[in-house]
């Protein structure tokens, strides 16, 4: 009878085993765009500050999914990220 009882929970996984990554996720946030809400700075190929926020210690522009900044602000900052590179300013 032991024997049968060890195969029972065999059988069965976690919870989290019948998870798939295709179901929706229930419990994902949105964050709001920092460069979006009211008194934010305002995105400028001079303003150095601001863009070394979004460069990686390589140089590289940071993908908008890791700093959360809209598309449209995400687009902007790409332009005055190279603008500023390209006047020796970074």
């Amino acid at each position: 009878m032991k024997s049968r009882k060890n195969n029972s929970k065999k059988g069965k996984g976690s919870s989290f085993s019948k998870l798939s990554i295709f179901q929706p996720n229930k419990y994902k946030f949105k964050k709001s765009c920092p460069l979006s809400v009211k008194d934010a700075p305002k995105v400028d190929y001079k303003n150095i500050k601001l863009l070394k926020r979004y460069v990686s210690e390589n140089g590289k522009i940071l993908p908008s999914r890791i700093t959360n900044v809209s598309q449209k602000k995400q687009r902007e900052l790409s332009l005055s990220i190279k603008r500023a590179r390209n006047l020796a300013l970074i």
